[in-house]
Protein backbone atom coordinates (compact mmCIF):
# COMPACT_ATOMS: atom_id res chain seq x y z
CA UNK A 1 0.00 0.00 0.00
CA UNK A 2 1.06 3.56 -0.64
CA UNK A 3 0.30 6.40 1.33
CA UNK A 4 0.19 9.92 0.76
CA UNK A 5 0.70 12.84 3.18
CA UNK A 6 0.25 16.29 3.07
CA UNK A 7 1.05 18.25 6.08
CA UNK A 8 0.03 22.31 6.11
CA UNK A 9 0.35 24.54 8.87
CA UNK A 10 -2.45 23.48 11.03
CA UNK A 11 -3.47 20.13 9.31
CA UNK A 12 -2.11 16.97 8.18
CA UNK A 13 -4.06 14.91 5.43
CA UNK A 14 -3.66 10.95 4.68
CA UNK A 15 -4.94 9.05 2.07
CA UNK A 16 -4.30 5.41 1.18
CA UNK A 17 -4.82 2.92 -1.78
CA UNK A 18 -4.95 -0.35 -1.19
CA UNK A 19 -4.03 -1.73 -5.32
CA UNK A 20 -6.26 1.22 -7.35
CA UNK A 21 -8.81 1.70 -4.05
CA UNK A 22 -8.92 5.00 -2.26
CA UNK A 23 -9.74 4.06 1.25
CA UNK A 24 -11.36 6.92 3.27
CA UNK A 25 -9.09 9.67 4.13
CA UNK A 26 -9.01 11.55 7.21
CA UNK A 27 -7.14 14.71 8.94
CA UNK A 28 -5.45 15.60 12.36
CA UNK A 29 -4.66 18.65 13.65
CA UNK A 30 -1.41 19.65 15.59
CA UNK A 31 1.39 22.25 15.11
CA UNK A 32 4.01 20.04 14.90
CA UNK A 33 4.66 18.03 11.44
CA UNK A 34 6.24 15.41 12.89
CA UNK A 35 3.88 14.87 15.19
CA UNK A 36 1.20 15.08 13.05
CA UNK A 37 2.40 12.90 10.41
CA UNK A 38 3.07 9.94 13.07
CA UNK A 39 -0.53 10.34 14.61
CA UNK A 40 -2.33 10.61 11.02
CA UNK A 41 -0.32 7.66 10.29
CA UNK A 42 -1.21 5.65 13.64
CA UNK A 43 -5.14 7.00 12.96
CA UNK A 44 -5.28 5.89 9.53
CA UNK A 45 -3.84 2.55 10.39
CA UNK A 46 -6.39 2.15 13.22
CA UNK A 47 -9.77 3.23 11.65
CA UNK A 48 -8.86 1.45 8.33
CA UNK A 49 -7.70 -1.56 10.49
CA UNK A 50 -4.52 -2.16 8.87
CA UNK A 51 -1.28 -2.99 10.18
CA UNK A 52 2.08 -0.89 9.74
CA UNK A 53 3.48 -4.53 7.71
CA UNK A 54 1.10 -3.36 4.99
CA UNK A 55 2.58 -0.20 4.01
CA UNK A 56 5.11 0.06 0.95
CA UNK A 57 5.70 3.89 1.19
CA UNK A 58 4.62 7.14 2.05
CA UNK A 59 4.81 10.14 -0.61
CA UNK A 60 4.51 13.25 1.58
CA UNK A 61 4.11 16.84 0.50
CA UNK A 62 3.14 20.09 1.95
CA UNK A 63 5.22 23.12 3.62
CA UNK A 64 5.70 20.36 6.91
CA UNK A 65 7.04 17.70 4.40
CA UNK A 66 10.60 19.73 5.06
CA UNK A 67 10.66 18.65 8.20
CA UNK A 68 10.33 15.22 7.77
CA UNK A 69 13.69 13.10 7.24
CA UNK A 70 13.76 9.68 5.24
CA UNK A 71 11.48 7.50 7.37
CA UNK A 72 8.32 7.51 9.56
CA UNK A 73 7.86 4.78 11.91
CA UNK A 74 10.48 2.55 10.01
CA UNK A 75 8.60 2.99 6.54
CA UNK A 76 10.59 4.74 4.33
CA UNK A 77 9.15 8.41 2.79
CA UNK A 78 9.40 10.30 -0.36
CA UNK A 79 8.99 13.93 -0.93
CA UNK A 80 6.90 15.00 -3.90
CA UNK A 81 6.37 18.83 -5.12
CA UNK A 82 3.18 20.41 -3.64
CA UNK A 83 2.43 21.71 -7.23
CA UNK A 84 3.06 18.43 -8.62
CA UNK A 85 0.82 16.32 -6.44
CA UNK A 86 -1.70 19.26 -6.70
CA UNK A 87 -1.82 18.96 -10.14
CA UNK A 88 -2.11 14.84 -10.50
CA UNK A 89 -4.96 15.17 -7.58
CA UNK A 90 -7.14 17.55 -9.06
CA UNK A 91 -6.95 15.37 -12.90
CA UNK A 92 -8.08 12.51 -10.57
CA UNK A 93 -10.10 13.88 -8.51
CA UNK A 94 -12.42 14.99 -11.75
CA UNK A 95 -11.52 12.47 -14.15
CA UNK A 96 -10.17 15.88 -16.57
CA UNK A 97 -7.35 15.78 -18.84
CA UNK A 98 -6.77 19.55 -18.77
CA UNK A 99 -7.45 22.00 -16.05
CA UNK A 100 -6.60 24.71 -13.72
CA UNK A 101 -6.45 23.86 -10.00
CA UNK A 102 -6.80 25.94 -7.31
CA UNK A 103 -5.42 24.96 -3.68
CA UNK A 104 -7.23 27.40 -1.04
CA UNK A 105 -5.90 26.90 2.43
CA UNK A 106 -3.98 29.65 4.64
CA UNK A 107 -3.44 31.39 0.90
CA UNK A 108 -4.24 30.09 -2.69
CA UNK A 109 -2.16 28.18 -5.12
CA UNK A 110 -2.58 27.66 -8.74
CA UNK A 111 -1.24 25.66 -11.32
CA UNK A 112 -2.30 24.31 -14.43
CA UNK A 113 -2.52 20.50 -15.07
CA UNK A 114 -2.48 19.41 -18.31
CA UNK A 115 -2.07 15.34 -18.46
CA UNK A 116 1.61 14.93 -16.90
CA UNK A 117 2.39 18.48 -17.82
CA UNK A 118 2.32 20.55 -14.25
CA UNK A 119 3.45 23.80 -13.52
CA UNK A 120 3.00 26.30 -11.07
CA UNK A 121 0.93 29.48 -12.62
CA UNK A 122 0.92 31.91 -9.01
CA UNK A 123 -1.20 32.45 -6.49
CA UNK A 124 -2.39 34.84 -3.88
CA UNK A 125 -1.33 35.60 0.03
CA UNK A 126 -5.38 35.68 0.34
CA UNK A 127 -6.85 32.76 1.97
CA UNK A 128 -8.07 31.07 5.17
CA UNK A 129 -5.27 33.05 6.44
CA UNK A 130 -7.00 36.34 5.80
CA UNK A 131 -10.36 35.49 6.64
CA UNK A 132 -9.09 34.67 10.41
CA UNK A 133 -6.66 37.61 10.23
CA UNK A 134 -9.27 40.26 9.08
CA UNK A 135 -11.90 39.07 11.93
CA UNK A 136 -9.65 38.98 14.53
CA UNK A 137 -8.44 42.41 13.86
CA UNK A 138 -11.62 44.05 12.96
CA UNK A 139 -14.12 42.11 14.82
CA UNK A 140 -11.70 40.02 17.79
CA UNK A 141 -13.24 36.80 16.41
CA UNK A 142 -10.72 33.50 15.58
CA UNK A 143 -12.88 30.71 15.45
CA UNK A 144 -13.21 29.48 11.52
CA UNK A 145 -16.85 27.80 12.14
CA UNK A 146 -18.20 30.68 13.95
CA UNK A 147 -16.79 33.43 11.48
CA UNK A 148 -18.73 31.57 8.65
CA UNK A 149 -21.59 30.35 10.72
CA UNK A 150 -22.09 34.23 11.90
CA UNK A 151 -21.50 35.49 7.98
CA UNK A 152 -24.49 33.63 6.88
CA UNK A 153 -26.27 35.99 8.58
CA UNK A 154 -25.02 39.39 6.81
CA UNK A 155 -25.98 41.29 4.49
CA UNK A 156 -23.45 42.36 1.70
CA UNK A 157 -25.38 45.62 0.27
CA UNK A 158 -24.48 47.48 3.96
CA UNK A 159 -20.55 47.12 3.33
CA UNK A 160 -19.74 45.86 -0.23
CA UNK A 161 -20.53 48.77 -3.09
CA UNK A 162 -22.32 46.74 -6.51
CA UNK A 163 -22.79 48.02 -9.66
CA UNK A 164 -25.98 48.50 -8.92
CA UNK A 165 -25.22 51.82 -6.62
CA UNK A 166 -23.44 53.75 -8.93
CA UNK A 167 -25.19 52.95 -12.23
CA UNK A 168 -29.19 52.56 -13.77
CA UNK A 169 -28.01 50.81 -16.60
CA UNK A 170 -26.28 47.56 -17.38
CA UNK A 171 -22.16 48.11 -18.11
CA UNK A 172 -21.62 45.41 -20.63
CA UNK A 173 -22.59 42.02 -20.01
CA UNK A 174 -22.32 42.26 -15.46
CA UNK A 175 -25.75 42.20 -13.68
CA UNK A 176 -25.69 45.25 -11.24
CA UNK A 177 -25.43 43.08 -7.94
CA UNK A 178 -21.95 42.41 -8.77
CA UNK A 179 -19.47 44.09 -6.47
CA UNK A 180 -17.92 47.06 -7.81
CA UNK A 181 -15.56 47.82 -4.42
CA UNK A 182 -15.45 45.42 -1.95
CA UNK A 183 -16.00 47.72 1.46
CA UNK A 184 -16.69 50.33 -0.84
CA UNK A 185 -20.16 51.32 1.10
CA UNK A 186 -19.74 50.17 4.58
CA UNK A 187 -22.78 51.89 6.05
CA UNK A 188 -22.97 53.52 10.04
CA UNK A 189 -25.39 50.59 10.30
CA UNK A 190 -23.22 47.69 9.41
CA UNK A 191 -22.89 44.76 12.20
CA UNK A 192 -20.80 41.79 12.77
CA UNK A 193 -22.29 39.44 10.66
CA UNK A 194 -22.47 42.07 7.86
CA UNK A 195 -18.51 42.43 8.06
CA UNK A 196 -18.05 38.98 8.51
CA UNK A 197 -19.94 38.02 5.16
CA UNK A 198 -18.25 40.89 3.82
CA UNK A 199 -14.85 39.37 4.23
CA UNK A 200 -15.89 36.12 3.10
CA UNK A 201 -17.55 37.30 -0.08
CA UNK A 202 -13.81 39.71 -0.43
CA UNK A 203 -11.44 36.64 0.03
CA UNK A 204 -13.86 34.29 -2.20
CA UNK A 205 -13.89 36.61 -4.76
CA UNK A 206 -10.31 37.65 -5.31
CA UNK A 207 -9.55 33.88 -5.49
CA UNK A 208 -12.47 32.86 -8.11
CA UNK A 209 -11.05 35.73 -10.57
CA UNK A 210 -7.65 34.77 -9.95
CA UNK A 211 -8.70 31.53 -10.76
CA UNK A 212 -11.20 32.61 -13.98
CA UNK A 213 -8.19 34.71 -15.84
CA UNK A 214 -5.52 31.56 -15.08
CA UNK A 215 -8.28 29.70 -16.76
CA UNK A 216 -8.44 32.69 -19.77
CA UNK A 217 -4.80 32.36 -20.37
CA UNK A 218 -4.53 28.69 -20.37
CA UNK A 219 -7.30 28.21 -22.36
CA UNK A 220 -8.58 25.60 -20.38
CA UNK A 221 -12.95 25.94 -19.30
CA UNK A 222 -12.73 23.83 -16.32
CA UNK A 223 -11.16 25.16 -12.67
CA UNK A 224 -11.13 23.01 -9.96
CA UNK A 225 -11.33 24.07 -6.29
CA UNK A 226 -9.45 22.28 -3.84
CA UNK A 227 -8.07 22.64 -0.19
CA UNK A 228 -10.32 23.22 3.59
CA UNK A 229 -12.35 26.44 1.86
CA UNK A 230 -14.11 24.51 -0.55
CA UNK A 231 -16.71 23.16 2.34
CA UNK A 232 -17.39 27.11 2.98
CA UNK A 233 -21.11 27.82 1.41
CA UNK A 234 -20.62 31.29 0.70
CA UNK A 235 -17.51 29.69 -1.76
CA UNK A 236 -19.61 28.04 -3.74
CA UNK A 237 -21.94 30.69 -4.11
CA UNK A 238 -19.40 33.04 -5.43
CA UNK A 239 -17.91 30.38 -7.71
CA UNK A 240 -21.33 29.39 -9.04
CA UNK A 241 -21.39 33.45 -9.80
CA UNK A 242 -17.90 33.68 -11.64
CA UNK A 243 -19.12 30.01 -13.52
CA UNK A 244 -22.02 32.20 -15.50
CA UNK A 245 -20.57 35.34 -15.74
CA UNK A 246 -17.70 34.66 -17.38
CA UNK A 247 -18.40 31.17 -18.69
CA UNK A 248 -15.91 28.66 -16.83
CA UNK A 249 -16.74 25.34 -15.02
CA UNK A 250 -15.59 25.57 -11.22
CA UNK A 251 -15.48 22.20 -9.99
CA UNK A 252 -15.40 20.85 -6.33
CA UNK A 253 -14.88 16.92 -6.49
CA UNK A 254 -15.47 14.80 -3.53
CA UNK A 255 -12.44 14.64 -1.22
CA UNK A 256 -11.14 17.92 -2.74
CA UNK A 257 -9.70 18.76 0.70
CA UNK A 258 -7.44 15.93 0.37
CA UNK A 259 -6.15 16.75 -3.30
CA UNK A 260 -2.67 17.04 -2.38
CA UNK A 261 -2.29 14.23 -0.35
CA UNK A 262 -4.26 12.12 -3.25
CA UNK A 263 -1.41 13.79 -5.94
CA UNK A 264 1.05 12.94 -3.68
CA UNK A 265 0.09 8.83 -3.75
CA UNK A 266 -0.92 8.33 -7.13
CA UNK A 267 2.08 10.59 -8.46
CA UNK A 268 4.46 7.12 -7.89
CA UNK A 269 6.40 5.98 -11.01
CA UNK A 270 4.67 8.89 -13.14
Amino acid sequence: MIIGIDIGGSTTKIVGFSGKKLLEPLSVEANDPVASAAGALGKFLNSNNLSIREIRLIRMTGAGATFIQKEILGIAVEKVEEFIALGHGGLYLTGLEKAVIVSMGTGTAIVKAHGKCISHIGGTGVGGGTILGLSKAMLNLSDFDNIVSLAEEGDLSLVDLSIGDITQGDIGNLPPTLTASNFGKMSDKAGKNDLLRAILNMVFQTIGMMAVLAAKVEKDQNIVMTGNLVKVAQAQKTFGELSKLYKVKFHTPKYARYCTAIGAAISYGQ
